[in-house]
């Protein structure tokens, strides 16, 4: 039977030609399609792996970011040796050497409505490993616009959500989330933490979504939001309905173009940016311990959960976990100077913000959080 497979993908795939549902037919299926994947971190890991694994012809790769040490607790797709080099860098040579029969193209920019068209053109279905809404609704309008599916996964802690929306069978994101949540409300793994293995338990059900719908064969979670919870080891499943108001693939939609979407969020989709404050209001460690050495009489105030405190902490500091803030902010003397700190200043900068607007003139946040305190100052404690 004539094939576009070799000899040696023939062996490589055996055990899918094997399966009625995949086949030869169903290999020749995956190895003509493409997937975009936004982001290589925790989601994007296990659906790159798999889906190159599977023999997907045409994999596209989206990330701004570089391996970090803490990536790798969770972003198995990166190694040690890859700490520093960009994500997309490593996530390909890592795919290649997996599968060296497919394409894998990068993309190592910041995805956003000015150059999502471009990046996607002539993917067949795009695939959510980001950790930022900004993303998410613009994934998702690109998808209604273009007429394509979109995979979507989100994870916070033990949690995780997977869907398929594909507005030509069933609702969008938009239809279950027609607004973004309030800036801040929704923490990142960054200041909430993620079980290292649930990203690969979502990630890989992306992956099977994908194929699914590649080879046309079971059924994919169209109108559907599967909830996974790894604490409980439960899985949910939520019927879902197209929402006649929706604004981008509803009957009278009103978005017919992609859009600003980090003004529609009200945050910026990159993390690092999200720590931008005044830079009179932002104090260095080195300035903060000589002006405590000084002894002047600083308010330290820890804006982390309370668990953070056992791998590091400034002594003197009160606990005041960011959520806490706007009904606990009373108890700060106004008549003396606040610093604020966190992990690496993004909940700090928020909380500063917070202050600034309730009136607070005596108010800094530790540029670079509790780390660069460790560094610079206290080696004694850890970074994390």
């Amino acid at each position: 039977m004539p094939t576009n497979l070799t000899q040696a993908e023939i062996l490589r795939y055996s055990r899918h030609l094997m399966i009625p549902e995949v086949g030869l037919a169903g290999q020749e299926k995956l190895k003509k399609a493409s997937v975009l994947i936004v982001g290589t971190g925790g989601l994007g890991s296990p659906t790159a792996l798999y889906l190159a694994a599977a023999g997907i012809g045409r994999i596209g790769l989206v990330d701004y970011d570089v391996v970090e040490e803490s990536n790798l607790q969770r972003q198995i797709i990166h190694g040690s040796a890859a700490v520093g080099v960009p994500k997309v860098e490593s996530a390909r040579a890592r795919l290649l050497d997996i599968n060296p029969y497919i394409e894998v193209q990068t993309f190592n920019q910041l995805f956003d409505s000015k150059n999502a068209r471009e990046i996607s053109a002539g993917y067949d279905l795009l695939i959510d490993g980001t950790d930022n809404f900004p993303t998410r609704y613009l994934m998702n309008d690109l998808a209604v616009l273009t007429g394509r599916p979109y995979i979507y996964g989100s994870i916070f802690r033990f949690e995780g959500q997977v869907s398929v929306f594909d507005s030509q069978r069933g609702p969008c994101y938009r239809c279950l989330f027609p607004q973004p949540p309030s800036p801040g409300s929704v923490p990142a793994c960054s200041e909430a933490g993620v079980f290292g293995v649930l990203p690969g338990t979502i990630g890989t059900i992306q992956a099977a979504e994908a194929i699914k719908i590649i080879l046309g064969v079971g059924e994919p979670l169209i109108a559907k939001l599967a909830l996974y919870d790894a604490l409980e080891m439960s899985l949910q499943i939520i019927q879902l309905r197209k929402n006649p108001a929706c604004p981008v693939c509803g009957p009278q939609p009103s978005i017919h173009d992609l859009i600003d979407y980090e003004a529609f969020c009200g945050v910026p989709a990159r993390r690092d940016q999200l720590r931008q404050v005044n830079p009179n209001l932002a104090i260095s460690a080195a300035q903060l311990a000589a002006r405590m050495r000084s002894g002047e009489q600083i308010q330290l105030v820890d804006v982390r959960h309370p668990i953070e405190q056992q791998v590091s902490h400034i002594p003197g500091s009160v606990n005041i976990p960011l959520e806490h803030l706007p009904a606990r902010m009373a108890e700060l003397d106004p008549g003396r100077p606040v610093v604020l700190y966190c992990r690496t200043g993004e909940r700090s900068a928020r909380g500063l913000n917070l202050l600034v607007s309730a009136g607070y003139t005596q108010i800094y946040h530790l540029d670079g959080g509790i780390n660069a305190w460790v560094r610079e100052v206290d080696p004694g404690q850890f970074e994390y």
